[in-house]
């Protein structure tokens, strides 16, 4: 990795503190408030969504979504399972669309039994409208019958994301066709790897394998080719994970037209063999109805195929740094312009780096003594960004390197920071254990 270090403005300790008041505003300590480092917060500000999971029993043995009102602390249930159980359905992960009040989330397959419990390749994406709580929409439609229908997918869609314009919705993907066959060969087949949907046109998929099977309101494909045994020292990969979209709409092109893309992380092989997380962006056509050198439905040894004129390009090179590798979730600002995400530097400890788009020299943004802990998010109109270090919420402008300390340390650090989208309040997770309650995960929120 090429690192061109600017002059150091983060020491051992950050810049001045500025501690804002925070305002816990869920109180009911007898549940979990998830907020997942998703996208959060209602359009207008006024509501911030939720899972309710346990970490024992995770999003499987979860039924309930809720919205909380930031300045009521009213709640509202907008979905709840009422025959769920430790092995599904199950739902979570939720995130508000940016422009519309409308929710998409992890929804479990509606057929879970003791045998057929939630899975990463038994899930799909549901949106439930503000105004009809408890009416699902089914997004992405599934077919696991050969001849697979285009537009549906054979698995489980996860970590949903829409995208600025609320348009098109981005997630991570396995693959219940690639499971069976991996199951049978003993090889990897079942890969993670990155998908979007589109609201193109519905497609219908004839109701069969006792509800294995249905119908979508949106048209899916995947968009990133994954591979089970990378060539070492080549581009290919076996996993991706960490996307997210890039800016609003997209970032701009050499000739100043806008280029929809998600960026991400890609496990690749080093020359050794060995696994080597890399940052990587594909570029998404408006059109992904069109196939391209092979079927967008995939084929019973194969999984489905990215469309026509999609484009992955690998952005980082770290296989031959002092300590190789990327991580975390890759963000873009705003309007798209720079990416950022984690890696070590040479004193081994773990700091935000950004990337352009277009590649390039890697630019390291802070300069910590002791591991950023994580959860980094943009500011929606500006470059700079909010992460978590010593336990405390952190703010870092990218443009002079100041930076400033908006939470004081907690021994519960805070956790899934998410803007809001004026940029006014940052919204977070944090542990709350009292009078000898076992520990809840509440919401808090700071204002700016």
């Amino acid at each position: 990795m090429l690192l061109l270090f600017i002059t150091p403005i983060l020491f051992s300790a950050c810049g001045q503190d500025n501690y804002k008041m925070e305002r816990q505003i869920t109180q009911d300590l007898t549940y979990n408030h998830d907020l997942d480092n998703n996208d959060n917060f209602s359009p207008d500000d006024e509501w911030l969504v939720y899972d309710t999971r346990t970490e024992e029993g995770g999003i499987g043995a979860n039924s309930k979504i809720e919205k909380v009102h930031v300045k009521t602390g009213e709640k509202v249930v907008l979905y709840e399972l009422q025959q769920n159980r430790a092995y599904g359905p199950g739902v979570g992960a939720v995130s508000y669309n940016h422009t519309n009040n409308e929710v998409v989330f992890i929804h479990g397959l509606l057929n879970c039994s003791l045998d057929k419990p939630y899975e990463q390749w038994r899930r799909t994406g549901v949106i439930i409208k503000d105004e009809q709580p408890g009416k699902p929409i089914f997004m992405d439609a599934r077919d696991i019958s050969f001849p697979f229908t285009v537009g549906a997918l054979r698995g489980g869609t996860h970590r949903h994301e829409f995208s600025g314009d609320g348009k098109w919705i981005g997630f991570t993907y396995n693959d219940a066709i690639m499971k069976k066959l991996e199951d049978s060969t003993g090889l990897s087949h079942n890969l993670r790897t990155i998908g979007v949907s589109v609201m193109h046109h519905p497609v219908t998929v004839p109701e069969s394998h006792g509800g294995e099977n249905f119908s979508g309101e949106w048209f899916s494909a995947l968009v990133v080719k994954v591979v089970p045994e990378p060539v070492p020292g080549s581009d290919e990969i076996l996993k991706a994970a960490g996307d997210s979209w890039v800016g609003r709409v997209g970032y701009l092109k050499s000739d100043g037209a806008t280029q929809r893309a998600r960026a991400f992380i890609g496990a690749t092989l080093n020359n050794e063999g060995e696994q080597v997380d890399e940052v990587y962006i594909v570029d998404i056509p408006e059109d992904i109805t069109v196939q391209g050198d092979t079927p967008l439905e995939g084929t019973e040894t194969s999984l489905p195929s990215p469309p026509k004129g999609t484009r992955q390009r690998r952005l980082t090179f770290t296989a031959n740094s002092k300590y190789p590798g990327c991580e975390g979730i890759v963000r873009s600002s705003y309007e798209g312009s720079i990416l950022a995400y984690l890696a070590k530097d040479d004193h081994n400890i773990k700091q935000i780096f950004t990337i352009s788009p277009w590649g390039g020299q890697a630019i390291q943004r802070t300069f910590h003594d002791s591991d950023v802990q994580g959860h980094f998010r943009w500011h929606p109109k500006e470059h700079s960004l909010v992460y978590v270090w010593q336990n405390s919420l952190i703010g870092l402008s990218i443009e002079d390197g100041k930076s400033t300390i908006l939470t004081k340390p907690s021994q519960n650090p805070p956790k899934n920071p998410v803007w809001s989208h004026d940029g006014r309040k940052i919204a977070y997770n944090r542990i709350v254990s009292e009078n000898g309650n076992t520990p809840t995960m509440q919401i808090f929120v700071i204002d700016l």
